[in-house]
């Protein structure tokens, strides 16, 4: 199984394959915008900024699981994102990230990226997923690693051929 085999709803309701990205280094990431670590967003979409045009995409995916620091609408989570963080990089539909009924590509990257301990599940919101270009490795990230913390791996792997 692949990365690029999952689509996802993009926050606006638009089915985008994952393979959209492909050869890209992507830093998927669950969000929410009632969070202590919402002001995570700052710094994500700093990285985006520096990095987009050598290849980083990031994706925030919000997800309400986290004792619902989430709007109920997708509408609501946009409009605050942009109005508050400057948000540019792309954002999807709202996701289950933990359980059974979790989104098919958190259950991928969970199952692929362990955690703490080996972990499968996501603990808490704003855990990062920092994939290589081919989607062959994955690392994950505790939702305590702010994403400063990321420019030296996401160089390392944005200087790494294709």
């Amino acid at each position: 199984m692949s990365l690029y085999q999952f689509s996802c709803l993009s926050i606006n309701g638009e089915l985008i394959p994952m393979d959209t990205y492909r050869g890209k280094v992507l830093l998927i990431v669950n969000t929410a915008s009632k969070c202590g670590f919402t002001p995570q967003y700052k710094g994500l979409e700093c990285l985006y900024r520096k990095y987009r045009d050598a290849g980083l995409v990031v994706m925030g995916f919000p997800c309400d699981q986290f004792g619902h620091q989430e709007f109920d609408s997708e509408e609501e989570v946009e409009h605050f994102c942009v109005n508050n963080y400057n948000v540019s990089f792309p954002l999807f539909a709202k996701v289950r990230v933990k359980g059974t009924n979790a989104d098919p590509l958190f259950q991928y990257l969970s199952n692929t990226a362990r955690g703490c301990f080996g972990s499968k599940a996501i603990k808490w919101n704003f855990t990062k997923f920092l994939i290589n270009r081919d989607a062959t490795r994955i690392k994950r990230f505790a939702t305590t690693t702010y994403p400063s913390h990321l420019s030296a791996p996401i160089e390392k792997l944005l200087h790494t051929a294709q």
